[in-house]
Order: C-alpha cells, then structure tokens, then sequence
C-alpha cells in the first residue's frame, strides 16, 4: 500500500456543517476504493497566497492516507467536480508524521514546551 497526504481547500464561506459532509464525503470514498485514512486535520481557514475564483482565504482539511493509486484518481475526479473546493493536492510519502500538528495554535504550543521544561525540572530536582 502506498501512504499519501492530500490537502484540500474548501470556499472560505463554507458553513461547518458543509465542511463536515465534504470530509465525510471523502473518507466514504477513500473507503469505498480499499483505502484507510489514517489521520485527518482540520486547518481551518488560512489566507491564500494568491485570490482564487474571488476567494482570498481557504478552509484547509488535510487527509493521511493509505491505499492504491487507483484511490487517488478516483479521489481527484470526484473532486475536480466539486463546486465547493478551491484547490486540492496529494503527495505520495514514504513515512507519516503523526505527532506533529503544524498548525496548532501558537500558545498551544507554547503552553506545551513549557509543561515539558516543568516536568523536566522536577525530574531533575529529584
């Protein structure tokens, strides 16, 4: 089986009940074609770097996925159709990054390196 990331970009006046029904309308396809999507994130709405069809921000919804190629030409057909994305992407990996979430907010990520540098400290005052 290969492993895949594929990143899609929703209209940025997707309700969040639509964008609930695009990410459960992919995972039924992912499933529907022998493939298991190991993680999905939500991004959220993030600038663009250039306005697509008069949208200057983007609803980010990222998939890790494992399955055949045929999965991902699949994939990409139906999403070709949808009125409701801006852009989409998938890159074949060799390995998943599963611990890592780019985009957490940054006190978030603050708040946990300063836990781990507490729970460090104490060990080492022991």
């Amino acid at each position: 089986m290969n492993l895949y990331e594929h990143t899609i970009i929703a209209r940025q006046d997707a309700s969040p009940s639509q964008l609930k029904q695009i990410t459960d309308k992919y995972l039924n396809i992912v499933e529907k074609n022998n493939g298991e999507v190991v993680q999905t994130q939500n991004w959220g709405l993030i600038n663009l770097a250039y306005i697509i069809n008069k949208n200057r921000k983007g609803n980010y919804i990222h998939f890790k996925i494992k399955g055949p190629s045929s999965l991902i030409a699949d994939l990409e057909k139906n999403e070709r159709m949808d009125k409701n994305l801006l852009r989409y992407q998938t890159v074949r990996v060799k390995n998943f990054d599963l611990e890592t979430n780019y985009f957490s907010s940054k006190d978030e990520n603050d708040l946990n390196d300063s836990s781990k540098k507490i729970k460090t400290n104490a060990k080492e005052k022991k």
